[in-house]
């Protein structure tokens, strides 16, 4: 399975079917959302295993609202009980990954100890800002190498996990395959991507606007806009040498896009 190359146009074009997607239940994708949010506040809060069990599950969340991603593009009805796909199927491949994801970043904290971010390690792990924002501009300035090396690391970190989680549960790879072919689908679609995140950033600052509220469209367009941008890096193997005619039916396995 190798990732395709696209155009950098195609960026917009997640945009605009993770848009179609969302619109297909808008209301219900609000509530799954706040429900996801809900629960991850709640956990959170449990003392020492809160967090990291958060990280643990994150991946087996993700593949639950793809596979409501995927339910929509069938014509099918989006449900909550979609929430709880990930439990149902491949769990244990994707809570091995969300502990590799977990355990990565913090050797990626580690690291920036060594290069001299101590303090900023320390105020970042904690949960919480600095209770003076003097202190944390400091931490940042005295380490300089440590921010250099972190954003680095986290970058190459969220790349390899951005489609891990749908490898593993539609295409059953492992895991650490799965990390490999999410890297290597980034690093082959840097124009895309780079036009898929100036849009969300142009994106954000408009709903963060009227008092927050385009973030309850925002939200769940970052997911139903991360299944779009899959579906086009990831085509099916017997469909991944022909090109559709314009106007026709997108078709990749089993996901349709118009």
């Amino acid at each position: 399975m190798e990732p395709k190359h696209l155009k950098a146009g195609q960026g917009w074009e997640w945009i605009k079917r993770g848009y179609a997607l969302f619109m297909k239940s808008p209301l219900l994708w609000i509530v799954l959302l706040l429900i996801c949010l809900i629960s991850a506040v709640a956990i959170s809060s449990v003392p020492v295993v809160g967090e990291p069990l958060v990280s643990l599950l994150m991946p087996v969340i993700l593949v639950g609202l793809m596979a409501g991603c995927r339910s929509l593009q069938q014509g099918e009805e989006l449900e909550l009980a979609h929430l709880f796909t990930g439990f149902q199927q491949h769990m244990a491949q994707l809570v091995t990954l969300g502990g590799i994801a977990l355990v990565s970043q913090f050797l990626i904290f580690g690291l920036m100890m060594l290069a001299g971010g101590t303090q900023l390690v320390g105020i970042l792990m904690s949960g919480i800002p600095a209770e003076d924002p003097e202190i944390f501009q400091q931490a940042i300035a005295g380490a300089g190498l440590a921010v250099l090396l972190g954003i680095t690391l986290f970058s190459v970190l969220l790349m390899a996990m951005q489609f891990a989680p749908l490898l593993v549960y539609f295409n059953n790879v492992t895991p650490l395959l799965a990390m490999k072919l999410s890297l290597r689908a980034f690093l082959h679609n840097a124009g895309p991507m780079l036009v898929y995140g100036m849009t969300f950033f142009f994106l954000a600052i408009l709903a963060s606007i009227p008092m927050m509220l385009g973030w309850l469209i925002l939200l769940p367009l970052v997911f139903t806009s991360l299944y779009a941008s899959y579906c086009d890096i990831f085509p099916a193997e017997k469909e991944a040498g022909s090109a559709p005619a314009q106007g026709d039916v997108f078709v990749r396995d089993d996901r349709t896009f118009p």
